[in-house]
């Protein structure tokens, strides 16, 4: 029997966290917790049922959460959410795409998403409330800090560090054994030799 999943979020990251969902098989997704100008309306086949105030509640009936709160510019969003999760003793979901590669020698915290077609190398660590977009590859000993977004197509080489809060855009390419700033922006297309961000 899957366990039921209420999703925080309702825009369009939260289309293709559903899409994954499904294609997982290992949540039933109950709901969607939006602003209360949404609530009523539908994201695909699944209602906007509250706003995030309503978390404690879902939380006591024993639901599972992920926030599909999209990241581009920054994480504060997305770690408030996580913060009310934490504080309200919620069981929070990793979801891994049936079509990513993640390898048995990396470790993949709570709260995370892998989207489809990503890979995570053997060695490498992902920290917790990160999306890891379709595509991305995160090398081998390479360290994702919490809240951060590697987003589509991306590449994180050997060995790097990517600190908490950090946007790697899409396409974005790192050098091997660098380091992010925390709450770094690097831009799309970019290649990242460290030091501040792009």
């Amino acid at each position: 029997m899957r366990k039921k999943l209420i999703l925080l979020g309702g825009g369009g990251h939260c289309k293709s966290c559903i899409d994954v969902i499904e294609q997982s098989e290992q949540y039933e997704i109950a709901g969607i917790l939006d602003k209360p100008e949404s609530i009523g309306q539908t994201v695909l086949d699944y209602e906007i049922i509250g706003t995030d105030e309503q978390i404690d509640k879902w939380a006591k009936e024993g639901f599972h959460f992920l926030i599909t709160v999209g990241q581009i510019k920054s994480p504060e969003i997305r770690q408030a959410l996580y913060k009310k999760l934490i504080k309200c003793k919620a069981k929070i979901a990793t979801i891994i795409s049936p079509r990513a590669y993640v390898s048995k020698y990396a470790e993949i915290a709570e709260g995370t998403i892998i989207m489809h077609d990503a890979l995570i190398n053997a060695g490498a660590a992902i920290g917790k409330n990160c999306i890891i977009n379709s595509k991305a590859l995160i090398e081998h000993d390479a360290i994702i800090g919490d809240s951060c977004h590697i987003s589509t197509a991306a590449v994180v080489n050997g060995e790097v560090e990517v600190k908490n809060g950090t946007f790697f855009g899409s396409n974005a390419v790192s050098k091997q054994s660098v380091t992010t700033a925390k709450n770094a922006f690097i831009k799309a297309g970019s290649l990242f030799l460290g030091g501040s961000s792009e």
